[in-house]
């Protein structure tokens, strides 16, 4: 009986197994899909990606950068095409540069030189003025920049850049002039080519693209991966029955001289499952059914040397940087920059990654899937859960890990030696998943310990964070604790305006009714930007972000949290309407900064808090938002850590208690979201504000009583023209440091 009991439990544990194999493998074959391997298996293509990119600076390509330091000493953007050809005729004749991409496209005439205003002028106005029609004849060409910078491109290997746009509704007429196709209508078989064709077109100015010697795109079809996450890069592009070729591409083919591009397919067979690589020259670069080229990272942002544009125009760049280089033109400029998600960082220059995939081709080492990955894939699966299935729940667990662990270091061994020295893709998460899946699932002790883990996890943080961080934490328990410890964090207060006036006119169960409605949607916003609360005090909440998980972004995440927290309360009112309670808004003060953090309290309670100086600022912030009639402030602090966001500065403060001064803020949106009203309305109160720190009482007063007159309903400006009343009658001296202080929490 008791063997009988014994083969009973194996024969459970195996057939569960197998069940689990069979489930891989059908998500390998296609039958449904398992979206956890395929992030895992991007996981792990990043990894590969990681440890084994060069890390090291490409000499051969440099990034020409149209960056803040050149508009600031050049000019906004865009630059008048004269500069452009002077830019150009330096690259060529002075630094001896090879080839020159362009990641910008020039589809508008340039009229800055006001030629066509002249030419008007002497159609009109001054028809009859014979020395003027003869000076504007001598003038055209020193005036015709278009025609300057189309010259500047001849007999030069030069590629313009340019987009196709991909709307599904309908096809859209094209802008400009696209160069010929890398592939024309018929060349090849239509039907073989996965890519869909583009929509329509933004191209450059007909003599601008004549006179280039090759034109390239720098988007096409979405290429990005179910994680959000660019790992490859289209380098045909179908359109009106031609293929296009990719801005990487044409560069690389300028620079190995033009080789001819071909299709290239699996055993010759014409197929769209078979289409494996384009062919140029010696050079067979991997692609998929797309015609699309996973992008050859050499590494993060900076794994190619950026020039300042106008380093270029002024002559400051040394010879030996550009001498016959591959020169590409781009921005990284807020506002022109072309931001990617790739796997070498969050926030990747689009410029950089066509050098990454010139660089891939030249070298020749873009990696690429086999033809036959699918049946090897599922070959794998198949062997490693019939081996584990079968074998691990009849070893005792030393040898069940060491088994376990030497196929996982096997099928680890055979993908990194593909990858390495056959420069080919093989599928690795399904493998690895399925192995330690089994392993686990064998090791039932493992799995009951980590439910315990989560159990306590969950009894000591659960009132605290939302559920999501609670199961985060529960991968690594032992790294979270109650005890306390010194942090950055980011500390947000918020309190209901005029609390005490609402109270009395409600009675007691519509004041507690409408609280928990208030008080719960305020929560859900806290908790899906991975905050925690700390406490509710009546009609405020104190939370924090940065413990007891650890968040790199806490102070990011802590503002979108108050500005959502402002626009839920908006989507409020009507429900607070209808059910006859007053409006209701709130102030929202956010300071980031060092502060304590852990279970503090007494022996009779105990709670998971913050304390220090920071979280006292965090509080006095809300507390002046209505002071400068503001509904959300952020410290200086809080600023410096979230700087892509467009602020209002607000004042310099000493708020009761620091006799420090401290620069207050109040967020508007994100940058490059803003309306041209706003920045000049934010340009205008920082003039403002510059005259008042000045003591320069006169201008300040002018520029306010003009904001106020523009925004009669911004109480700020109102605030600063009855400060600067009273500071004319009571001047505060030579050593004034623009701070106004507050007596009072």
């Amino acid at each position: 009986m008791k063997n009988t009991g014994f083969f009973k439990r194996h024969a459970l544990r195996i057939g569960l197994s197998l069940v689990m194999t069979t489930l891989m493998a059908l998500h390998v074959e296609g039958a449904y899909d398992l979206g956890f391997v395929k992030r895992l298996e991007n996981f792990s293509y990043d990894l590969r990606l990681k440890w084994t990119m060069p890390a090291e600076r490409d000499p051969r390509i440099v990034i020409v950068d149209i960056d803040e330091k050149s508009l600031q000493e050049q000019g906004h953007w865009p630059w008048s095409r004269n500069k452009l050809a002077h830019l150009i005729d330096l690259l060529f004749d002075k630094y001896k540069v090879d080839v020159l991409g362009f990641d910008l496209i020039f589809a508008e005439r340039d009229e800055s030189s006001g030629l066509n205003r002249m030419e008007a002028l002497a159609r009109a106005e001054l028809s009859g003025d014979a020395n003027f029609k003869s000076a504007l004849d001598q003038l055209k060409p020193q005036l015709n920049y278009d025609q300057l910078f189309a010259d500047s491109l001849k007999n030069r290997r030069v590629v313009l850049g340019y987009y196709f746009r991909h709307e599904q509704q309908q096809r859209s007429a094209g802008v400009g002039t696209l160069p010929p196709p890398a592939l024309p209508r018929g060349g090849f078989e239509a039907d073989i080519v996965g890519a869909a064709d583009a929509s329509g077109f933004a191209a450059n100015l007909p003599e601008l693209q004549a006179s280039a010697a090759a034109g390239g795109f720098y988007n096409a079809s979405p290429m990005v991966d179910t994680d959000g996450v660019f790992r490859r890069i289209s380098l045909l592009q179908r359109y009106d029955g031609a293929l296009y070729e990719t801005l990487g591409l044409a560069v690389a083919r300028l620079n190995l001289r033009e080789p001819k591009i071909e299709l290239g397919y699996e055993d010759n067979e014409k197929t769209i499952d078979a289409l494996t690589y384009l062919k140029l020259g010696t050079r067979h670069v991997p692609v998929d059914r797309d015609v699309a080229a996973l992008i050859p990272f050499r590494g993060k942002q900076g794994s190619f040397a950026y020039v300042p544009a106008s380093d270029v125009l002024r002559g400051k760049v040394s010879p030996e940087i550009l001498r016959d280089t591959i020169v590409l033109i781009g921005s990284t400029a807020p506002g022109l920059m072309d931001l990617r998600s790739t796997p070498m960082q969050d926030v990747y220059p689009g410029v950089e990654l066509h050098a990454n995939v010139i660089a891939g081709i030249i070298d020749n080492n873009i990696k690429g899937r086999p033809a036959d990955v699918l049946g090897f894939e599922l070959s794998l699966v198949l062997v490693i859960g019939a081996l584990l299935a079968l074998a691990l729940p009849v070893l005792s667990p030393l040898w069940a890990s060491a088994l376990s662990v030497a196929v996982l270091a096997a099928l680890l061994a055979f993908n990194l030696s593909m990858w390495k020295f056959s420069h080919e893709v093989w599928p690795l998460a399904s493998g690895l998943l399925l192995a330690t899946a089994l392993f686990v699932f064998n090791m039932a002790y493992g799995f009951f310990i980590e439910s315990r883990g989560k159990r306590l996890l969950s009894g000591l943080f659960g009132q605290y964070v939302p559920p999501e961080l609670v199961d985060e934490m529960a991968k690594d328990p032992g790294a979270y604790s109650l005890a306390g410890e010194s942090r950055e964090l980011t500390v947000l207060f918020s309190d209901v305006r005029g609390f005490t006036t609402i109270s009395e006119g409600l009675d007691p169960t519509q004041l507690t009714q409408l609280m928990n409605e208030f008080l719960t949607p305020m929560t859900h916003v806290i908790h899906q930007h991975r905050g925690t609360i700390d406490k509710y005090m009546g009609d405020a909440i104190m939370a924090f972000w940065g413990a007891p998980v650890r968040d790199e972004q806490h102070a990011r995440h802590a503002l979108l949290a108050g500005l959502d927290m402002i626009k839920g309360l908006e989507a409020l009112q009507d429900h607070f309407k209808a059910k006859g309670w007053p409006p209701i808004r709130i102030g929202v003060g956010i300071n980031t900064g060092e502060m304590t953090v852990g279970n503090m309290g007494s022996e009779f309670r105990l709670a998971y808090t913050v304390m220090g100086d920071a979280v006292n600022l965090g509080s006095r912030l809300e507390g002046l938002t209505k002071e400068y009639g503001v509904q959300i402030m952020v410290s200086e602090f809080t600023r410096a850590a979230v700087p892509d966001f467009v602020y209002r500065e607000l004042d310099r403060v000493r708020v009761k208690g620091k006799e420090k001064p401290v620069a207050i803020f109040e967020p508007i949106c994100p940058s490059g979201q803003e309306s041209p009203a706003l920045k000049e309305e934010l340009a205008l109160h920082e003039a403002a504000l510059g005259f008042y720190r000045e003591q320069n009482w006169p201008l300040a007063e002018a520029k306010f009583a003009q904001l106020q007159g523009l925004y009669p309903d911004r109480y700020l400006y109102d605030v600063y023209a009855k400060r600067i009343t009273y500071l004319r009658q009571h001047p505060p001296g030579t050593n004034w440091d623009g701070a106004f202080t507050f007596t009072t929490k």
